[in-house]
C-alpha cells in the first residue's frame, strides 16, 4: 500500500478505482467531448458511455448520491457502504458497462401517499444503480436539456415550481381567465418503453447507453420479495426517471407552442391558459390526441376547463386579493393535507413532551412555508399560525392532567387567581379551554417563540 493510499484510509477516504479523465476501458483517450449525436463507435459502444465511466463524472456521481441518501434497494446495500463496494466491484462493473453486458438489479417498490388519496408506487433502485443512473444523467443533461421547451420547468437545472407558478400568474393577469387543467393517468405506471426510447433515441445515438437506459426501464420491480417482469412504466425514485419524463413530454411541449398557446408543465403538470372556455375546450381536445400519440391518457375525473380559482397548480391557486391583483395562494387542499400533518404530530395521545413535538413540528414546517413564501394571503397562514399554538396549549393542559397540577401551574405563571378558577372548572375540555384567557396569558405566543415553533406568517 503507497503512503497516499494509507493516509486516505485512515481519514477515511476511499481509492476509488475510478479510470482517470477521458480514458476508455483499454486506456485509449477519448478525444473531445461528443454531442449527443455522436456515435463515433467502437465495438457498438460510443463515446458517451465512455464519458459515462470517466473518473471525475464518476467521482462527482457518487458524492450527489452519498448527499440525497435514500433507502436501500433490493439488496439491502446503504448509499454508506456504497464506495466500500465500489472499491472493490468498479473495474468489473465498468467493463461490463462497456461491453453492454451489464444487468441493472430489479427496483423495490415501496408505497407512499398520494397527496390526492390513495398511493403512489415508488421504485427505489440499488445503491449501484443509483449511482450508475446519476453517472448517465450528469452526461445526458448538459446535452438533452437546452433543448427542452421554455415552458417545461420540473427537474432542471435553474428552473423550480416557483417560476411556474409566477409564469401561470402573468397569464391569468394578462386576461387568460380559463385554465385547461391536464392530470395523466396513472403516468409513471404506462409510460410506453417502445415510444420513449423512439424518442431517447432522436436524441441519443450511442447503442451502448440506449441499452442501458432500456436496461434499466426494464428492470424488474420486487414487491414482497418477488420480482414482477415490467413491460410499461418508469419508476419514480431513479435518478434517470425525471429527464426521461421531459424527453417523452417535451414533445408535447413543442406543439403547444408551435400553436402559440401559453402554458406551464412541471413534470407530469400541464396547465394552459386560454381566453375563453370554447378556446379551452379546444385546448383539451388537443392534448388528448397529442397524448394518445405517445399512448398516454388524461384522467377524465381530474382534468377540467375551469377558472384558475376553482383549480389548483402545484399546490397553488389563485385568487383576487384586496388591491383586485391575480395573487398566489395555498390551494385549500394543501392547507387541509398540513392540518392533517400537524394534527399527528399534536395528537393529545402522543406521548411526547412539547418540546419534542415542536421540533417535530420544526423538521417540517419552515419547508412548508418557504414552498408558500408566493402566497400573499397573510390572513390565512396567521389563522393557522393561531390554531396551531391552540392545539400545543391543549396538549400542555392534557400534560398537566389534573385540576391541582393546573392550578399550580397557572398561579406559577401569574394567572390571577379569578382567571385559573375558570380553566380549573373546565379541566378536561382540552380543547375549549385552551382558548381560554387565562391559557394564553401562561402559555403566551412568545413561550412557543422561545421553544423554536416556527411561524407561517412572514
Amino acid at each position: 500500500m503507497s503512503l497516499r493510499s494509507a493516509r486516505r484510509q485512515k481519514s477515511g477516504q476511499l481509492e476509488l478505482p475510478f479510470a482517470g479523465r477521458g480514458e476508455t476501458s483499454s486506456g485509449e483517450r477519448s478525444g473531445e467531448a461528443p454531442t449527443a449525436g455522436n456515435g463515433n463507435e467502437r465495438s457498438g459502444i460510443g463515446d458517451l458511455l465512455a464519458r459515462v465511466v470517466e473518473r471525475e463524472n464518476c467521482i462527482q456521481a457518487l458524492r450527489r448520491v452519498r448527499r440525497n441518501k435514500g433507502s436501500p434497494g433490493v439488496d439491502g446495500m446503504t448509499v454508506t457502504e456504497l464506495p466500500a463496494y465500489l472499491a472493490k466491484h468498479w473495474l468489473r462493473i465498468r467493463e461490463e458497462l462497456l461491453a453492454g453486458t451489464y444487468q441493472p438489479k430489479p427496483v423495490l417498490r415501496r408505497q407512499i401517499p398520494k397527496k390526492g388519496g390513495g398511493t403512489r408506487d415508488l421504485g427505489i433502485p440499488c445503491a449501484v444503480d443509483r449511482f450508475i443512473q446519476q453517472a448517465v444523467l450528469q452526461v445526458l443533461q448538459p446535452l438533452i436539456d437546452p433543448t427542452f421547451s421554455k415552458h417545461s420547468y420540473g427537474f432542471r437545472p435553474g428552473r423550480s415550481a416557483h417560476q411556474a407558478i409566477l409564469v401561470a400568474q402573468r397569464y391569468i393577469e394578462e386576461g387568460r381567465s380559463w385554465v385547461v387543467d391536464v392530470d395523466l393517468e396513472k403516468f409513471f405506471d404506462r409510460v410506453n418503453h417502445d415510444v420513449l426510447m423512439s424518442r431517447v433515441a432522436r436524441r441519443v445515438e450511442d447503442r451502448g447507453l440506449l441499452k442501458l437506459i432500456r436496461g434499466y426501464l426494464e428492470a424488474g420491480i420486487m414487491v414482497e420479495g418477488v420480482v414482477h417482469d415490467r413491460v410499461e412504466g418508469t419508476p419514480q425514485g431513479g435518478p434517470l426517471s425525471p429527464l426521461l419524463t421531459n424527453v417523452l413530454l417535451d414533445e408535447v411541449d413543442k406543439e403547444l407552442e408551435r400553436r402559440g398557446l401559453a402554458f406551464a408543465r412541471y413534470a407530469d403538470d400541464c396547465n394552459v391558459y386560454v381566453r375563453s372556455k370554447r378556446a379551452g375546450e379546444d385546448a383539451m381536445q388537443l392534448l388528448r390526441r397529442l397524448l394518445a400519440k405517445l399512448k398516454l391518457r388524461v384522467n377524465e375525473g381530474k382534468s377540467a376547463v375551469a377558472r384558475p380559482d376553482e383549480r389548483k397548480f402545484l399546490g397553488y391557486t389563485f385568487r383576487v386579493d384586496r388591491e383586485g391583483r391575480i395573487a398566489p395562494a395555498a390551494a385549500d387542499e394543501s392547507i387541509a393535507r398540513l392540518k392533517a400533518r400537524v394534527r399527528t404530530e399534536t395528537r393529545r395521545s402522543c406521548g411526547r413532551s412539547i418540546q419534542q413535538v415542536v421540533a417535530k413540528l420544526r423538521s417540517f414546517l419552515p419547508g412548508w412555508r418557504n414552498y408558500f413564501s408566493l402566497a400573499r394571503t397573510p390572513r390565512t397562514f396567521r389563522a393557522i399560525d393561531k390554531w396551531i399554538r391552540r392545539r400545543l396549549r391543549a396538549l400542555q393542559l392534557k400534560h398537566w392532567k389534573n385540576k391541582p397540577t393546573i392550578a399550580r401551574e397557572l398561579r406559577a405563571r401569574g394567572v390571577p387567581i379569578h382567571l385559573a378558577r375558570v380553566a380549573i372548572a373546565n379541566a378536561g375540555r382540552w380543547w375549549a379551554t385552551a382558548a381560554h384567557g387565562s391559557i394564553n396569558m401562561a402559555l403566551p405566543n412568545k413561550h412557543f417563540e422561545a421553544l423554536g415553533l416556527p411561524k407561517l406568517e412572514a
